[in-house]
């Protein structure tokens, strides 16, 4: 399990390809490796990965097919960052909200709107999971633990405080910036489960 609360970012440093599999490298901060074992969960904007080799601050992530399909780790290349978190721990504050690290989809930046001290960011989500997005609801942008201000149909926005934009990579973000998205997983079921309560209704 994640909280949402980004705990830095990393670099990366190397991708090894391969068929429709990859293998990422991180320069791994010397905090974020503390304990840090072969088979550990990380989360790399929001994706949940597993450690399959350490050496020194170089720490190994493979990812598969369907990580490549779903997220947006599939197009960085040497030298880009990702926002990191370790799993969290029995004790851990839980700051933001619950996240499994199971990315649903990606969403489009669409505009920015710039104010004093803060910034705001215009998404659209791809249509079948639009229904999961409500006003003050939570949801995970890149792994960052987020509220969502306001919902027009598939768009929706988030405001960023100047402490989220300096600890994380959506103050690099531009329009046309694909996001990984992880919906409240509260949210998700909620939402299913009067679906299908509503549809057995309908059929009877």
């Amino acid at each position: 399990m994640f909280t949402g609360i980004v705990q830095g970012t990393a670099e990366l440093v190397a991708v090894e390809e391969a068929q429709e599999f990859r293998t990422h490298v991180l320069a791994l901060p010397a905090a974020l490796r503390e304990g840090l074992e072969l088979g550990a969960s990380v989360a790399h904007n929001g994706c949940c990965l597993t450690v399959t080799a350490i050496d020194g601050e170089r720490v190994s992530f493979d990812l598969m097919r369907e990580t490549l399909r779903l997220t947006n780790l599939g197009q960085l290349a040497v030298g880009d960052r990702v926002n990191v978190e370790r799993a969290a721990r029995f004790g851990d504050e839980i700051g933001g909200h619950a996240m499994s690290g199971h990315v649903i989809a990606m969403a489009e930046l669409g505009e920015i709107d710039e104010a004093p001290n803060n910034r705001r960011l215009w998404f659209t989500l791809p249509q079948p999971y639009e229904r999961f997005l409500f006003e003050k609801g939570y949801i995970g942008i890149d792994g960052i633990s987020l509220t969502i201000g306001e919902v027009r149909g598939q768009r929706f926005c988030v405001n960023l405080i100047p402490e989220t934009l300096a600890r994380t990579t959506l103050g690099e973000r531009v329009p046309g910036d694909r996001v990984n998205i992880e919906i409240d997983p509260q949210t998700q079921a909620i939402v299913e489960t009067v679906e299908r309560v509503l549809a057995a209704r309908r059929s009877a």
